[in-house]
């Protein structure tokens, strides 16, 4: 946020028409005061704001220049675009900038923090440690000030992570205990008990929440297989491969939408670790090819079911408008990465192209 006073003391003066030495005689300072404090050279004292705010005839905000709804405006889109670039370099220059410029904006310290302690998972101990003063500052402001809940939680969960990151993780988990929500008291729980069991309304959130859930679980089966040190990559793609298909089949032949975000979503968590934790390429592509086939097929339900398509309201606006074409789009256009260099090897082409 830039500092405008000077240019503000120079119009009021220009608009009262005075010179630079009768305001510094008005004000029992120097003429070359006036002037610096025109050419951004340097500020009035504090104990100046009020009688030269007085003096103009204007209120301390017009005279520093200060508009609540035009820096929201600026917070608003910095925010904007810095979500469009969050996982890159340029998302972490432009919150560190953010956070220079606005330190007291709720929303920027606590992208800032997650930025820098690594985003809600993996978080690397020693740099949760090497900051850990920092954030629990901005922690402290967040949870003394702020009454956004998301951000609040926010702040909670990096205390945790810290805890941790020192070796007091009773008392981390702890705070989850006390400070989060259980799987039976989530909103999706809650809004499905809203309305009586016999009604249209019931059954549709009964089926939103059976999907959000599925997809979920199916994350969490997806971890299971992968993080499984019994299994090789190897057995670890044949396993994905054997229950994908098996999901798959348990679809075509019932026709329940469940079994296919489970293959959608299983198949998308096995594929994303093959690529970044060491599968090779053809393991990668052949169960991308199955991720990519049920990917569509889920985003061809989306049209007939509208508790499924609104299942996918959680997801960002682009991805949550087809996800089939988000997903072929981000890879198909990499620019660097394990990704990018995929993108060598003809026969992941050719997958891509076939779904194109």
């Amino acid at each position: 946020m830039e500092m405008t006073i000077g240019a503000n003391i120079k119009r009021l003066r220009t608009a009262k028409n005075i010179t630079q030495e009768q305001l510094s005689v008005a004000m029992n300072v120097t003429c070359a005061a006036v002037s610096k404090w025109e050419r951004g050279e340097t500020y009035p004292d504090i104990t100046l704001l009020q009688p030269l705010a007085y003096f103009f005839g204007v209120t301390l905000d017009e005279l520093m220049g200060y508009n609540q709804e035009k820096i929201q405006a600026e917070i608003d889109e910095i925010i904007a675009l810095y979500r469009k670039h969050w996982n890159d370099k340029k998302g972490r220059e432009i919150i560190v900038k953010a956070y220079h410029d606005y330190p007291n904006d709720y929303w920027i310290m606590h992208y800032y923090m997650w930025n820098i302690g690594g985003d809600l998972a993996d978080n690397d101990p020693a740099v949760l440690i090497e900051h850990k003063d920092e954030f629990r500052a901005i922690c402290e402001k967040i949870l003394g000030g702020c009454t956004e809940e998301s951000l609040r939680l926010g702040a909670w969960n990096m205390r945790a992570k810290i805890l941790h990151a020192e070796g007091k993780t009773e008392e981390a988990l702890e705070i989850y205990k006390i400070k989060f929500t259980d799987w039976f008291t989530t909103s999706g729980q809650k809004i499905e008990q809203l309305f009586a069991k016999d009604t249209s309304e019931y059954y549709f959130h009964v089926q939103k929440n059976m999907y959000e859930l599925i997809d979920f679980a199916a994350d969490k089966l997806g971890r299971t297989v992968f993080f499984n040190p019994s299994l090789s990559m190897k057995e670890k793609t044949e396993r994905a491969l054997k229950c994908g298909a098996l999901m798959l089949n348990a679809f075509e032949e019932t026709g329940e939408i469940f079994f296919l975000m489970l293959a959608r979503s299983f198949l998308g968590r096995m594929e994303n670790d093959l690529c970044y934790r060491g599968g090779t390429d053809e393991q990668v592509i052949a169960v991308m090819d199955k991720e990519l086939y049920v990917t569509k097929k889920t985003e061809d339900m989306r049209t007939k079911d509208e508790a499924l398509n609104r299942a996918f309201d959680r997801y960002g606006e682009t991805k949550s408008r087809n996800l089939f074409k988000f997903n072929l789009d981000y890879r198909a256009n990499a620019k660097g990465g394990r990704r990018a260099e995929l993108l060598k090897n003809p026969d992941y082409k050719a997958v891509l192209d076939k779904y194109k």
